[in-house]
């Protein structure tokens, strides 16, 4: 008997699918929908990132109607699947846009603000060995813990050389934490500061001269190519996109990267990664065990990231405090964790605009994933 004659599946790869079982056929498409709506429900009503989620919960929906075959190998997510997530490809177009889109003047300016992106990629680090504590082997660990970071593209990327067989899960998980940011961070960030720290002013930023932001990306290259060589294709991407943005000669190609291939390339990847939303690979056991250690690893970079800031502040005059809400930003989710955190900030001080400030460490942040992502791939 043909078990494709007699059972749905809904996975990308059709023929390495397993038979649904008839919970999976009723209740758990149903749970499916449900999830589905509620990430409509907060990306239209509550605005939590819905270039993100829009996409993905559309994804999910598609990919869970019996029948019609649409997140099989040959139907339309399964194919964008296949032509982008699968073999890594959109997440190095994703950085390339991302570079073009980042502006390094924060993190010129105060260079010490790296010192808090670094901090937050705590979080990935720790979750390794939680991962691992649970069950997981080293390489199927390693991809996890990168969620931590809150970074989609570098979890994509490191899972389809580590783990593939559960790169759809941790896409999923990572995603779904990038996007919930405005929900995830504001408990940490108050729970670890005091309201006198969130009212911090911090000093007026000095100016960053063209060249300073011209040379930066290609020295970020040059450092990941002698240093960690496995972190340069994301690395290189992204220094791409951003080098063409400062020479400042190529405009239609910066404009190119930041504004329709990021889009066009966003649309794919979230309906791609939505289709791994459907009920016979959703709802097992290592999907809930991927997604509790992600929300626990981005917690963890989160809470790093402040109690760096806290840290560095005792080293630090008082005319030259930093807002320790700002260690929130380093994960790299950009720009939404900065955004938080300015939105945080003026919920006490309405005078207090530190958009600016949280840039510097988001942008190192999204280094440090992809610094961290190399460090993995060097190890494991």
């Amino acid at each position: 008997i043909n078990p494709s004659d007699d059972f749905m599946t809904a996975e990308a790869h059709a023929g390495d699918a397993r038979p649904m079982t008839t919970f999976e056929q009723t209740f758990g498409r149903l749970i499916m929908f449900i999830i589905c709506f509620v990430l409509f429900y907060l990306a239209i009503a509550k605005g939590f990132e819905p270039l993100l989620l829009l996409p993905i919960a559309f994804g999910g929906l598609l990919a869970n109607i019996p029948l019609a075959g649409i997140g099989g190998e040959n139907g339309m997510l399964g194919i964008i699947y296949n032509m982008g997530i699968a073999n890594g490809f959109f997440p190095l177009l994703i950085f390339m846009g991302v570079g073009a889109m980042t502006d390094f003047t924060p993190l010129l300016a105060n260079p010490k603000s790296a010192l808090l992106g670094g901090a937050a990629q705590f979080g990935i680090f720790g979750s390794l060995v939680g991962a691992v504590a649970i069950g997981f082997d080293l390489q199927s660990a390693s991809a996890i813990s990168i969620i931590g970071g809150a970074d989609g593209p570098t979890s994509i990327f490191i899972a389809n050389r580590l783990a593939p067989e559960l790169l759809g899960a941790i896409a999923v998980a990572a995603y779904s934490y990038m996007a919930l940011v405005p929900v995830i961070q504001p408990p940490i960030m108050k729970a670890l500061t005091t309201e006198a720290e969130r009212r911090i002013k911090m000093p007026k930023q000095r100016k960053v001269h063209k060249l300073e932001k011209l040379f930066l990306p290609i020295l970020i290259l040059m450092m990941a190519v002698i240093f960690l060589p496995e972190s340069t294709p994301l690395i290189g991407a992204f220094a791409f996109g951003n080098f063409l943005k400062q020479s400042g000669v190529v405009e239609r190609l910066s404009d190119t990267m930041q504004n329709s291939l990021i889009n066009i390339v966003t649309i794919f990847l979230g309906l791609g990664v939505g289709s791994k939303l459907a009920a016979d690979k959703f709802l097992v056991l290592d999907t809930i065990g991927i997604m509790l250690i992600g929300l626990i690893a981005f917690a963890a970079g989160t809470a790093a990231g402040v109690i760096m800031a806290k840290i560095m502040n005792k080293f630090s005059s008082k005319d030259n405090q930093i807002n320790p809400l700002i260690g929130a930003a380093g994960v790299s989710a950009v720009p939404m964790a900065a955004r938080v955190v300015s939105k945080v900030g003026q919920e006490y001080d309405k005078s207090n605009v530190l958009l600016m400030h949280a840039m510097g460490p988001n942008v190192s942040g999204v280094i440090g994933s992809a610094v961290a992502a190399g460090v993995l791939l060097s190890i494991f």
